[in-house]
């Protein structure tokens, strides 16, 4: 069975980034691309850390008008990523010219509350309400908008899942127990994430940093 576990690839070096890739890539199910290597490497960087034969989630967060990231996405439809992200704060009509800009082969899915944020984080940006009703507001609307799936934390996946039972749920900030948080607030372990709907489990610094990835990576595979 393909693992669920995505390493996220948070680096701007297109070596140490394939060095990271080739440690683990027998024992996790894809490799995330985050902004910070996008920005360094573009298609290049994408097309190469494609040969390693792995989905591709190429996490770029787009959040604009609707007629420039239908654009945008067009520019990237070459690189046929498995999954893209959006932020679904954008709105109806951009997700809906989101998807409809994607490729059949991308799943879609809308970044809600992101896990770096708490209840007094979203108080200080006009939000009110708390984190899970926020992400159960956002998977509704993005399901209306014909949007593939949603990113949320494991505090929210299974209220997520019951609201949308044939959802594609991508947890980030996931921590092993006993995990340093980093700048992650809401956090559950990877079973926990799994057990409560998560589709793919994004994980970070506990692999990347770990001084021997690929034992890291079969450690939390373990625990699924």
């Amino acid at each position: 069975m393909t693992s669920p576990i995505y390493l996220a690839i948070d680096t701007p070096h297109l070596d140490a980034a394939l060095t990271l890739a080739q440690k683990v890539r027998h024992h996790v199910g894809g490799l995330k691309l985050g902004l910070e290597f996008f920005c360094a490497n573009g298609h290049h960087g994408v097309h190469e850390m494609a040969k390693f034969g792995l989905p591709i989630f190429l996490d770029l967060k787009l959040h604009d008008i609707p007629n420039t990231v239908a654009k945008a996405i067009q520019a990237l439809r070459p690189l046929e990523p498995a999954i893209l992200t959006i932020h679904t704060a954008g709105g109806r009509a951009m997700m809906e010219e989101a998807k409809a800009a994607a490729g059949t082969a991308t799943k879609v899915v809308g970044v809600t509350v992101l896990t770096s944020l708490d209840a007094p984080d979203l108080d200080d940006i006009g939000v009110g309400g708390n984190p899970h009703d926020q992400v159960v507001r956002l998977a509704t609307l993005a399901r209306e908008a014909g949007l593939d799936g949603i990113v949320c934390s494991g505090q929210e996946v299974k209220a997520a899942r019951k609201a949308w039972p044939g959802g594609f749920f991508v947890v980030p900030g996931v921590r092993p127990a006993n995990g340093k948080l980093g700048d992650q607030k809401r956090v559950v372990t990877p079973a926990q994430a799994m057990t409560d709907g998560a589709s793919i489990l994004v994980v970070g610094r506990p692999i990347s940093q770990s001084t021997d990835p690929d034992l890291a990576a079969r450690e939390i595979e373990a625990t699924l």
